[in-house]
């Protein structure tokens, strides 16, 4: 029971909140303004990163080489990268992408074990032994091809996942061909010699980066210096020495015979920079890795990483007109990074564009505006600020449930 001087208190408060809310429906401004922050640079006298390949001559001794950065795909260095030539078993890199592939898509699971026919098991050159009758999971077939290059493993995987080898080489061409290998026919899953079975140090560069980029849990592979398979009896050594003596080193295969000579892709990474550096027609194996690890050199040397924005961070609240809530938290749609040269961080700006206020209705990942950045007065990127959750209009029939649940919230006090 309420006192008649309680009431009228009641109906006084009740009848400001009514007038509020309808002013505010009904007065509310639809106007909005940009506002930009800028940080400049403290000086503009280094250059942008180079569009192409760097003129530095680093002199290497093979018959083509590239280097390029793992997630842009920014081509740092090269020399012959489109030169046409033998890859051995770095073929296998393209083998292990569809393996990894079927895996992530459900077609096939880690656990799955997979027989080895005769042909798998005869095919030679490097190989763990693979008996017909013998059966290995998928987990450890990986581990084997990874690792020591296993012929008889990569020919296993084949037949399992199309039924034979030919209709495995032709899904290997199918996605070089997707990926831009302009300069790759393949014949083979293996990567032993067979003519016409080709490529270039560019194409090596591209697979290799979709694998790392699109399958990262293959480094858990690639990564292994020593391990071994059946239950310790057959001993594991990776071909790939970088893994045991170049910091950061993340992968990811070798490749030799007598007409290819001596090849690799080595992949690593160091304060956010990946790397990726293919060597092809090196004269000695030990020559290939000398220059795989000058060309990695010179990519950290010269080059970093600088992260830009990140995902889901909160720039600031955006005031709301005419929604059911005042406001909402205006947020980075993606990441975002940009390839530079040492020194030239300080060199970006960062340009923020959005209102201070918008009108509702606001959906869920709306874009609300953008942060632009500039290196040098060039734009290097750019970022959508979106909106972090909907906010509906604020209609008659809102305002009225409004007022109607303040009234008896009042009347219950």
């Amino acid at each position: 029971m309420f006192t008649n001087k309680n009431f009228l208190q009641k109906i006084i408060i009740l009848f400001f909140v009514i007038f509020f809310t309808f002013s505010r429906f009904i007065l509310a401004s639809d106007t909005a303004y940009v506002w930009s922050s800028e940080n400049k640079p403290l000086n503009n006298t280094q250059s942008t990163l180079p569009t192409s390949a760097s003129t530095a001559d680093l002199k290497l001794d093979c018959g083509s080489a590239v280097l390029i950065e793992q997630h842009s795909g920014q081509v740092l260095y090269e020399q012959n990268m489109h030169e046409k030539l033998r890859p051995a078993s770095v073929t296998k890199i393209m083998t292990v992408l569809l393996i990894m592939e079927a895996i992530d898509s459900g077609k096939i699971s880690y656990t799955d074990k997979i027989p080895c026919s005769e042909n798998a098991s005869s095919m030679g050159g490097s190989q763990i032994w693979l008996d017909p009758r013998e059966e290995l999971s998928v987990d450890e077939m990986l581990k084997a091809i990874c690792v020591v290059s296993a012929n008889d493993c990569t020919v296993a995987m084949a037949e399992y996942l199309e039924g034979s080898q030919e209709a495995f080489v032709a899904k290997m061409n199918e996605k070089a061909k997707s990926l831009g290998m302009n300069d790759t026919t393949f014949k083979n899953c293996h990567g032993i010699d067979e003519d016409g079975h080709e490529t270039s140090s560019y194409d090596i560069s591209l697979m290799s980066r979709e694998l790392l980029n699109k399958h990262p849990t293959i480094k858990k592979y690639t990564t292994i210096w020593m391990d071994s398979l059946r239950d310790g009896k057959s001993s594991l050594v990776n071909t790939n020495k970088l893994i045991r003596n170049y910091k950061g080193a993340t992968g990811l295969k070798t490749g030799s015979t007598s007409l290819a000579l001596y090849n690799l892709s080595a992949s690593a990474t160091r304060d956010d920079l990946s790397l990726i550096a293919v060597i092809m027609k090196a004269p000695n194996t030990k020559t290939r890795f000398a220059e795989a690890e000058k060309l990695l050199d010179y990519g950290f040397n010269n080059f970093e990483y600088k992260k830009l924005a990140v995902k889901n961070d909160i720039i600031k609240q955006v005031g709301i007109n005419k929604g059911i809530e005042h406001s909402v938290n205006a947020i980075l749609e993606t990441d975002s990074g940009i390839l530079i040269e040492k020194g030239q961080d300080k060199n970006i700006e960062q340009q923020l564009e959005i209102p201070d206020t918008i009108s509702a209705p606001i959906e869920q990942g709306e874009v609300l505006g953008t942060i632009v950045y500039r290196l040098n007065g060039e734009e290097i990127g750019n970022v959508n600020i979106i909106a972090e959750k909907s906010v509906k209009r604020n209609s008659a029939f809102h305002m009225i449930e409004y007022v109607y649940t303040k009234w008896f919230s009042l009347l219950r006090t």
